[in-house]
């Protein structure tokens, strides 16, 4: 515990004592180190940003560093939520087009974020995303009479659950009964 949150840990004095009466022999002791609290007293609620330059005004600075934390979370969305690991690529023209699928990638992320907010539906993207993850489209397929090498091919869209259905409704979405192939595609 001392070792996931070890900012706090430095404000207490813990060790550990023999203690026969207990089931494991042993006791937990500690107390609060009064050096920490004067240091508490005054560094609560308190952000301390130190730099270098010493022409910017307190609110760009601040701006700057609040640009710099959502640059991070892109990144932790991207290898978290996404799952888009480093691609050791050896043509720039590549690295170019895997950086740019992940910078979609991300924006598609945060549209779907900012759509699910306006919903009231909350801030995560992967909830939303694992509970709709299971409509899916079927395809219906029917021989034609008196021709045995056709078929009718009719790609249709499963109902979703209520809950499902509730969410399309909250974020102002309709499924299709039936899917239409692509011209294109149908010709292949």
């Amino acid at each position: 515990m001392l070792e996931r949150n070890h900012r706090a840990a430095a404000r207490y004095d813990i060790r550990t004592e023999d203690d026969p009466a207990r089931p494991s022999g042993l006791r937990l002791v500690w107390s609060t180190r009064p050096e920490w609290e004067d240091w508490a007293r005054y560094s609560e609620g308190c952000y301390v940003l130190r730099t270098n330059i010493d022409d910017w005004s307190a609110e760009d600075l601040w701006r700057t560093h609040i640009q710099l934390t959502e640059a991070e979370a892109a990144f932790r969305i991207q290898k978290s939520e996404l799952s888009l690991r480093p691609v050791w690529h050896q043509k720039a023209e590549r690295v170019k087009a895997h950086v740019l699928v992940c910078f979609l990638a991300y924006v598609l992320w945060k549209t779907l974020e900012q759509w699910q907010r306006r919903a009231d539906l909350g801030s995560s993207p992967r909830l939303l995303l694992n509970e709709l993850a299971t409509i899916q489209s079927t395809d219906v397929v029917l021989p034609l009479v008196g021709e045995s090498d056709r078929e009718l091919r009719v790609r249709c869209v499963v109902r979703p659950s209520r809950a499902q259905a509730a969410l399309l409704d909250r974020l102002g979405l309709e499924l299709p009964e039936r899917l239409k192939i692509p011209a294109s595609i149908a010709k292949m």
